[in-house]
């Protein structure tokens, strides 16, 4: 729902609003060319006049004030030398005159010499709703050695730029629900789609989107992928930078494609990580059906890593034995969860983990393994829910649901989510109905859902962008870095061959981040597309743990 205007509010918007219709046929007419360096642009092809003003005006204003860098604050775990500030933002870029909130930044400066300083880089963690305000200590001297070497280049080059987005962290937070009654633990097996299941789950669903209207009404209807590349824009600005220089991961390559396709002319370099398909007749519903069919591929790469190893963690020396052992497990946690406190949800939650990440192999299997053979600590210690964290997950939750849910209309009967779920969960169970619960509040939610933006128009006006994706990625699959890599003219994509880690900043391998390197320190990105090889899986090394050839770490 979002909130009325009336009074002397509703006056002063309307005048706002007269002002800034004037001022977009002169935008229009000048191509911006009088306005200030930072906040000049031509506006690409699918924003409308309205708020491509708004955020001409709000980006001018971000220009003239600049960023009041200091102290980070207390909770952030950020100390000297990143320092954080401040960015205005409206809520409503069609109103730049209205309410506005604050977009907390943190940057630390390049530590290389100034004559090879090439501006700012601004990174996105993906979520959406993860906050992102971390991302400069990855340049700090106490970043792990893997860190360090995927993030050099970069950290001597540019400005490292985090930032929470609207609703996020430290930025105008949303919330859905009361962070004390967020955690149920233990949880049911997320599998399950029965009669009592669905009448469960759909209550909870209504109750969320209808938690969400009340609690958020002034940011629900603001939170679409489009307002928060209109954030980056004011941040841009904010920077002094004339273009962009973004890092953007899973949901952060969504937020810099539409970014690139409503600014075209403001992009410098981009990196985008680990691709959400970008084809509008996806997003978001289709999108998570085709995740789901990822997912299947994915747990079957673990299960065929943990039946190699059965010697090790004897959880079968098949891939079908394996999913036994972890169908026992369920059924065992659901009788008698584990310290009280972990059930078959919790469980699911640590093996989708493993499926995201192949560092986590190793602490998954040794923890199903401790379980099945009488020792549910090493489960209990790892999965046992952590009520300090309630509040920011909540808030992630909410944010993502907030963008998801508006950026696109979702389906609105049940018969088609029961229809298309069900189908799809007879070949691929192991994350088709937990993935059709986490989204049902979208069935009902209370905002009115947008169109979704059409990425990659005007691409001919971008400069090149590097793609980065592993094969057998489930949370943004294949085929998205191909449909981006299509719609992205003069764009290059670097495929890591036979793996399926998300997020493959946090990898180390030596030929994909020397392309990486190579592009943000000169931009080129290469005659052709690049096929890495895969980087090594973890190895064993005995019941307790192994070493993960990839980083050379004991677990």
């Amino acid at each position: 729902m979002t909130p009325r205007r009336g009074g002397a509010a509703g006056g002063r918007a309307s005048r706002v609003r007269r002002a800034v219709i004037l001022g977009v046929s002169v935008v229009l007419a000048a191509g911006a060319l009088t306005a200030s360096p930072a906040s000049a642009y031509l506006p690409g092809p699918v924003d409308d006049p309205l708020r491509t003003a708004g955020v001409a005006l709000a980006a001018d204003a971000a220009a003239d004030t600049g960023i009041a860098f200091g102290a980070c604050p207390k909770d952030s775990g950020l100390a000297a030398p990143v320092q954080c500030g401040k960015v205005k933002v409206p809520v409503d870029y069609a109103d730049p005159g209205g309410r506005r909130i604050d977009l907390l930044v943190s940057r630390l400066r390049a530590t290389g010499p100034a004559s090879g300083r090439q501006g700012a880089l601004v990174f996105n963690p993906g979520g959406p709703g993860a906050p992102g305000l971390w991302f400069p200590a990855v340049g700090l001297k106490s970043a792990g050695p893997v860190t360090r070497k995927v993030w050099g280049t970069a950290a001597r080059t540019y400005d490292l730029i985090g930032f929470d987005a609207r609703g996020v962290g430290h930025s105008a937070p949303i919330s859905c629900v009361r962070p004390e009654n967020y955690i149920h633990a233990p949880s049911p097996d997320p599998r399950t789609a029965n009669a009592a299941a669905q009448t469960r789950e759909r209550a909870k669903a209504r109750g969320i989107a209808d938690g969400c209207g009340r609690r958020s009404a002034s940011m629900l209807g603001h939170m679409t992928s489009a307002d928060m590349a209109r954030d980056l824009d004011v941040i841009r600005a904010a920077l002094h930078e004339t273009r962009l220089n973004y890092y953007g991961v899973s949901y952060g390559t969504y937020l810099g494609a539409v970014y690139a396709t409503l600014f075209p002319r403001h992009v410098r370099r981009m990196v985008l990580d680990s691709v959400v398909n970008p084809d509008p007749q996806g997003v978001w519903y289709g999108a998570n059906l085709s995740q789901d069919v990822a997912f299947e591929g994915r747990w079957a790469d673990w299960r065929a890593w943990a039946a190699r190893y059965d010697s090790v963690y004897g959880l079968g020396s098949t891939a079908s034995r394996v999913q036994a052992s972890f169908d026992l497990a369920m059924r065992k946690l659901a009788k008698k969860p584990a310290g009280g406190t972990v059930g078959p949800g919790e469980l699911h939650a640590a093996a989708e983990n493993a499926a995201y990440y192949d560092q986590r192999w190793v602490t998954f299997a040794h923890q199903l393994s401790r379980y099945l053979h009488g020792d549910d600590k090493p489960l209990v210690a790892a999965e046992a829910p952590d009520r300090s964290g309630a509040k920011a997950a909540e808030n992630g939750d909410a944010v993502y649901l907030a963008v998801q849910c508006t950026d696109a209309a979702w389906p609105r009967d049940w018969g088609t989510w029961d229809r298309d779920n069900s189908r799809l969960a007879l070949r691929h169970p192991f994350e088709t109905w937990p993935n059709a619960w986490m989204n049902l509040p979208c069935a009902t939610w209370p905002a009115r859902a947008g169109e979704p933006v059409d990425v990659g128009a005007w691409s001919a006006e971008l400069p090149p962008v590097l793609l980065t994706q592993s094969e057998r990625d489930a949370a943004t699959p294949y085929e998205g870095a191909l449909e981006l890599h299509r719609r992205l003219q003069g764009s290059r994509l670097v495929t890591e061959v036979g793996r399926g880690s998300h997020g493959l900043v946090s990898i180390w391998n030596a030929c994909l981040v020397s392309r990486v390197d190579r592009y943000l320190t000169s931009g080129d990105v290469g005659d052709a597309d690049a096929r890495c090889a895969g980087h090594p899986v973890p190895v064993p090394s005995g019941t307790l743990g192994a070493k993960d050839a990839n980083t050379g770490r004991y677990y």
